[in-house]
Parts: structure tokens; sequence; C-alpha cells
């Protein structure tokens, strides 16, 4: 993604288009979703990954922080026409806010060339995802006082499967997008 030679820093204008590229990605994948009774499932946690795997750890970072913080200012940017301190407080606080750690630990993994490799990246977005749902599920049987049983019934089992499935997803997408930027 408007990559940078060896050395050289990421300028402001760099940084501030594909912050606003990356936060518009997010309010798009969380518009594509299958409302569930406590945590819509979205295409969110894709692009999550796939942002800290293509920016890196600092900017994959700031991206998931710009995009919360939008959210936070009334942009109806979160699943469903909703923006918002609502969704930052509600049952899917957890998850949006462990988008943070997850682009942070997928952009950190990738900048040590996790994302030269499928089975890596695969690797590297499953962190992130555990990250992800492991905030969300800490949140709703601790924060929201849901209890363990209920939070791994509704906060976590739904999502397994698919996160597999998003997972193979961006490790084999990764690659060929970069084969495309980088012209080779």
């Amino acid at each position: 993604m408007w990559p940078a030679r060896p050395g050289e820093t990421v300028g402001a204008l760099r940084a501030f288009v594909l912050i606003a590229l990356g936060t518009a990605l997010m309010a798009l994948s969380a518009k594509v979703n299958l409302p569930l009774p406590y945590v819509p499932m979205t295409l969110q946690t894709l692009v999550v990954l796939m942002i800290g795997a293509a920016y890196g750890w600092r900017l994959g970072s700031a991206t998931m922080i710009a995009y919360l913080a939008e959210g936070a200012m009334g942009l109806p940017v979160f699943a469903g026409p909703v923006g918002g301190i609502a969704p930052l407080v509600g049952p899917t606080a957890g998850y949006l806010f462990g988008f943070v750690g997850a682009a942070f630990v997928t952009g950190w993994l990738a900048e040590r060339g996790w994302d030269r490799s499928v089975a890596l990246l695969f690797a590297a977005m499953a962190a992130g995802h555990i990250l992800i749902l492991a905030a969300g599920f800490g949140w709703l049987a601790f924060g929201l006082g849901l209890g363990v049983a209920k939070a791994w019934q509704v906060g976590l089992m739904p999502f397994i499967a698919a996160s597999l499935v998003k997972n193979a997803l961006g490790a084999t997408l990764m690659p060929a997008a970069r084969r495309i930027v980088d012209g080779r």
C-alpha cells in the first residue's frame, strides 16, 4: 500500500490518505453484516487484519484508533446505521477495542516477514482474531455481566468458523494484493 522506500519516514499526507482509506473500508465492511442477538457478524475483522498486514503495526493501529474516534464522534461507521458512544460501551465494545490490538499484532508480525507466506500470514491473522474474540468475550462475560457460559454461546461460538474462513481469505488475498501493488 503506497510503499515507502527503505529508510523513508511515512509522510503525513501518505499516512492521512491511508488512514482515511482504511477507515472507509472499515465503515463499508461494517455494513456487510449478519445480525445476531448480541453482536452482529461483519466483514470488519477481515479488513482489520488486512489493514494490519498491509500497513504495519503503527499505521494499522492508528487507523483503528481513527475508526473508533470517527464512530465516537457520531459518524455512522459501525454495524448498522450506528455511530456514537453506545457501540463503544455496549455488547460490541470489546470487539471494537480489540481491533486496535489485532491491527497491532498482525502488523507487527507482518513487519517481521509473516506476510510473505500464506501459512505464516494465516497464523498472524489468527493471532489477531484470537485477540479480537478474547476482548469481545471478556467484555460480554465480565464487562456486561453475561457470565462465561452465555458469553461463550453468543460472543464466541458463532464466530469461530467465520474467523477461520476470513483468515484463509485474508492470507490468500494479501500476497495477491502485494503482487499487484509491487508490480510483480
